[in-house]
């Protein structure tokens, strides 16, 4: 069984070298040892143990955009639960016509299909640095991932923003999507809302939770984000030296 890694919370809140150095080196004793993962319904023990980003927020909070960034940055792997539900949705499989319906009424996918899904991502990868996003999306979401994957996040970003900025930046991106309408849009945050601040407070008790700003430029929200990943490059460094 892996080893859980230190909060990364209290690194945010206070940069003093001292510190940064010791929280450093345990948060990613684990990460750079590469201790097995466990074996029963878990991703393959030969992949290794995964650092594992949960990254939250409702439609239109911008969690697409900053995760792009970080992996730019940081060469973490995006796994996009929205993007896979609806590549499952093209790919015509039996979950497909189920999903597509689940979606244009705002409601969740059952839990067992999206991290089945996100479980094939992670296990078809040879990056050990997964930023998931847009899950889980409620409790029944988190405990699934927990038995089928067998593990927890490491780390976990909420971005919080106004609900008239969401549902104003979701009807200008205009990117063809089935779920980006006005009615469907104010079904799923009024969703978002009702199912996720279990899954917010939960992580917030355990110190995992580190909330975003996500009012301004992209720039402006990476400087918020920024300083959570720039200890994992530098123990990234060390692992391959």
């Amino acid at each position: 069984m892996w080893r859980r890694a230190t909060p990364l919370s209290p690194l945010i809140s206070s940069f003093k070298s001292s510190f940064c150095i010791q929280t450093e080196h345990r948060i990613f004793e684990r990460f750079t040892t590469g201790l097995p993962l466990q074996e029963k319904d878990g991703i393959s023990p030969k992949y290794g143990a995964p650092f594992i980003t949960f990254v939250l927020g409702g439609p239109g909070c911008g969690k697409g955009t900053q995760c792009a960034k970080i992996v730019e940055t940081f060469g973490f792997k995006h796994l996009s639960a929205g993007d896979l539900l609806r590549r499952e949705i093209e790919s015509d499989s039996d979950y497909g016509s189920m999903i597509l319906n689940s979606i244009k009424e705002g409601r969740i996918v059952p839990s067992e299909v999206t991290v089945k899904l996100i479980q094939r991502e992670m296990e078809s990868s040879d990056n050990k640095k997964f930023l998931i996003d847009g899950f889980p999306r409620c409790e029944e979401n988190r405990r699934a991932f927990e038995n089928i994957i067998g593990a927890e996040p490491d780390l976990v970003l909420f971005f919080d923003c106004p609900e008239d900025e969401m549902v104003k930046r979701v009807l200008n991106r205009n990117e063809g999507r089935i779920d980006d309408n006005i009615d469907t849009v104010k079904k799923r945050l009024k969703v978002f809302q009702a199912l996720s601040l279990p899954v917010i407070n939960y992580y917030a008790k355990k110190g995992k939770l580190h909330t975003i700003n996500a009012i301004g430029s992209v720039d402006e929200i990476f400087e918020q984000v920024h300083p959570l990943f720039a200890v994992c490059k530098r123990a990234g460094r060390r692992e391959t030296t």
